[in-house]
């Protein structure tokens, strides 16, 4: 039987699945606004930030044959906490300040003695802040919604 603190496996990848959706939607600023509110832990960089491309593939109508469509740029980054958890860091464009942000983010989620604070204090705010800007930009939407109605003849 696992004690409170401890979580299965596939609970901890869930967690730090749903933390990568998270920081992948915030902005880097959002990102360190948060971890500004955090005593960073002493870690590494395994990979230092770096800018590349990936290559873009498409299908037609979704299951047609693949197909490339272009290049995208992103920044990747890698690092290692004292402890020993490892986190990798992706996002769209050149921001490697942000892709840095994500690695140690994603390392500390891993770390018993970090996730908690993690969770508290970057993640659930940036959470909040996704969905509310979600719930008003469907608002918006919603606003210039246009109904339509046909009337049907009697006549055969």
């Amino acid at each position: 039987m696992m004690t409170p603190g401890e979580q299965s496996e596939e609970g901890r990848q869930a967690r730090r699945k749903a933390a990568m959706a998270v920081l992948a939607h915030a902005t880097g600023a959002e990102i360190s606004g948060c971890l500004a509110s955090i005593k960073l832990p002493a870690h590494e960089n395994l990979r230092e930030a770096e800018n590349g491309l990936v290559m873009v593939r498409g299908r037609i109508g979704g299951d047609g044959a693949p197909f490339n469509l272009g290049e995208a740029t992103v920044s990747r980054a890698a690092v290692r906490l004292a402890s020993g958890e490892v986190g990798f860091g992706y996002t769209l464009g050149r921001d490697r300040d942000k892709a840095r942000m994500i690695a140690l983010c994603d390392a500390m989620v891993q770390s018993d003695q970090f996730a908690a604070e993690v969770e508290t204090k970057v993640i659930a705010p940036l959470r909040a802040a996704l969905l509310a800007s979600r719930n008003q930009k469907a608002a918006e939407a919603a606003a210039t919604r246009v109904d339509f109605y046909t009337m049907v003849r009697g006549e055969g």
